[in-house]
């Protein structure tokens, strides 16, 4: 019988496509962390997890829908073989309520807080819904919101990622034929949301300027820069406006020059590697993690960010490892856009930088170690 601790991981459903920056950094803790029992709530059979990672295949889809969720209550009511309960979801009355009346007294509770909903809910609400042994945060930004309204028990420990998986590589000739994308392009990638994030207006207006330009052709009169989308389709605002931008860009003849990749079918490193640029323009963070995952991951592949410099951002970007604009400048993103586009060695540099800064704060090893730290010693 094992005598190692028992973690509970309280996620949403657990299972590939590995798109998705909370329930990749679940999987990605469960995967790495040694010397305690890791229960992992997944749908499906979850492959390349080692043996003391205990899998409990509750849920029947992806979507964290009302059913699922009701599973996920069942569960709770009845599993009770546990000492610590780590929650990685972000506290709502509804998954707070349910979790206080669910979770087995007299364990110990973690709640890890991606972001601060403080466009839903006020410092009295937040000591209802943040109710934890130790509050753990992804920032120094929810930190010091939480320590000004009186939390004293948090921790920040940045989420981390995998850095065997996310580093530097060849562009795959196959993904290149698929998204139609040349050799000599300049690609610009965009992961990020349609909707929620207020910027695609902004990246499809300067997209199109920067294609129509003739001074940025090649000898064949033809643009070399390149966009891919890698934004998922979450909800049915995110597909309205996902075909408003097809229709601008089929009107504007420049459809050949852009790539829609939402199909699942690929893995994000190996789309982060196909670019030269990745860029986060975003206008607003209201109900975004305060560290987007995808900002490191793109910098762990080597890859220049450009980015807003809205308030949550500046607390892990800054002018050294990466480039930031105001939120809602077109011009500034252009410009910066050209700036990497018209220097190689600069573009190297920031690249570097930046790979520099994610391995140094982000690296799951050393993530997990933090973590395990916490567990021990709860």
């Amino acid at each position: 019988m094992s005598t190692k601790k028992k973690i509970l991981l309280l996620t949403r459903p657990i299972g590939p496509p590995w798109d998705e920056g909370s329930k990749d950094f679940a999987y990605t803790l469960a995967k790495y962390t040694q010397d305690f029992e890791v229960h992992l709530l997944t749908c499906g059979k979850v492959a390349e997890l080692p043996g003391n990672v205990v899998q409990h295949p509750i849920y029947t889809s992806l979507k964290l829908n009302l059913a699922q969720k009701l599973r996920l209550l069942n569960f709770l009511r009845s599993f009770s073989d546990y000492d610590i309960a780590h929650s990685l979801f972000t506290p709502t009355r509804t998954n707070s309520l349910f979790l206080r009346f669910s979770l087995k007294k007299g364990a110990k509770t973690i709640q890890t807080v991606a972001t601060l909903r403080e466009d839903l809910y006020s410092a009295r609400e937040f000591k209802k819904i943040i109710f934890a042994d130790l509050v753990i945060t992804y920032s120094d930004y929810a930190k010091e919101k939480l320590e000004k309204i009186g939390f004293s028990n948090t921790k920040r420990i940045y989420p981390g990622i995998d850095l065997n998986i996310y580093s530097p590589a060849p562009k795959k000739p196959e993904l290149m034929k698929k998204f139609e994308t040349a050799e000599n392009d300049f690609v610009i990638n965009y992961t990020g949301e349609y909707v929620r994030l207020g910027d695609m207006d902004d990246i499809v207006e300067v997209f199109s300027e920067l294609v129509l330009d003739p001074r940025f052709h090649g000898d064949d009169k033809k643009s070399r820069f390149k966009l891919h989308l890698a934004v998922r389709v979450k909800n049915q605002k995110d597909a309205e406006k996902k075909e408003e931008v097809k229709a601008r860009f089929e009107k504007e003849g420049l459809i050949n020059r852009v790539a829609f990749i939402d199909d699942g079918s690929y893995v994000m490193e190996d789309i982060f590697n196909l670019c030269d640029v990745s860029i986060f323009p975003a206008r607003t963070m209201a109900g975004k993690f305060d560290i987007p995952l995808v900002v490191p991951e793109a910098m762990a592949c080597g890859k220049p960010v450009i980015a807003s410099s809205l308030e949550r951002l500046r607390y892990f970007l800054n002018d050294n490892n990466s480039i930031l604009i105001e939120p809602g400048d077109q011009a500034a993103l252009k410009e910066k856009i050209l700036y990497l586009y018209n220097n190689p060695a600069a573009r190297r540099e920031l690249g570097e930088k930046g790979m520099r800064f994610a391995r140094e704060n982000f690296d799951i090893m050393k993530v997990v170690k933090e973590y395990e730290e916490v567990y021990k010693n709860i």
